[in-house]
């Protein structure tokens, strides 16, 4: 197989996202790759990764790839679980304690900082708008998440996301109860689960 014939094979698997660590993975030098860049039009987006023309930039993919430690929460994730109908005002991610987030929260990114121990608590692969594969927090992670810090969710989207997701048929409490005790939640949740399911 050509290098060129490996870059596109590489671009179709990645929904027309060319990055430049995945070639090098397959040893492909950064060299061929801008070559291959200027010969097709594609667009930098990032230091790093480019599009293809006819590929609408996917802003969560991108953000992912940029920064792997960051897990999408709040109504981010619970837009791309389809809990929500409204799509999220502003990309919300969480990050573990320490970790820097200043160019983040510049490019206008709402940051929730958490211990170490819980931050790889309930992740998930989901498909982002444009169906490129980015890590966010599980539904039952989401509605722990939502019911602790209630006061900060649109009434709208606290009810919506509630309901909708006791009344899904693939609902996992005895999981979201176990994400519930470990938040220290677990009196709340119950409340929820006993009027709703």
């Amino acid at each position: 197989m050509t290098k060129t014939m490996l870059l596109e094979q590489l671009i179709e698997k990645n929904h027309g996202y060319l990055l430049t660590a995945l070639a090098e993975k397959n040893q492909i030098s950064r060299t061929y790759v801008m070559k291959y860049v200027k010969a097709h039009s594609m667009e930098k987006v990032a230091q790093g990764i480019y599009i293809a023309d006819d590929v609408w930039p996917d802003e969560l993919f991108i953000l992912q790839i940029r920064n792997p430690s960051v897990i999408f929460s709040g109504e981010t994730a619970l837009y791309l679980h389809g809990l929500i109908d409204r799509e999220y005002t502003e990309v919300c991610i969480t990050v573990p304690n320490g970790y820097n987030a200043t160019r983040l929260k510049r490019d206008n990114v709402r940051v929730k900082y958490v211990p170490k121990e819980i931050h790889s608590m309930g992740v998930c692969d989901v498909p982002s708008i444009s169906g490129n594969i980015v890590r966010a927090y599980d539904k039952e992670r989401c509605i722990c998440e939502l019911i602790k810090d209630r006061k900060k969710y649109e009434i709208q989207n606290f009810q919506t996301a509630v309901k909708d997701y006791m009344s899904r048929k693939e609902k996992n409490l005895s999981r979201l109860l176990e994400y519930a005790e470990k938040l220290k939640i677990r009196d709340e949740v119950m409340k929820y689960v006993e009027v709703l399911v």
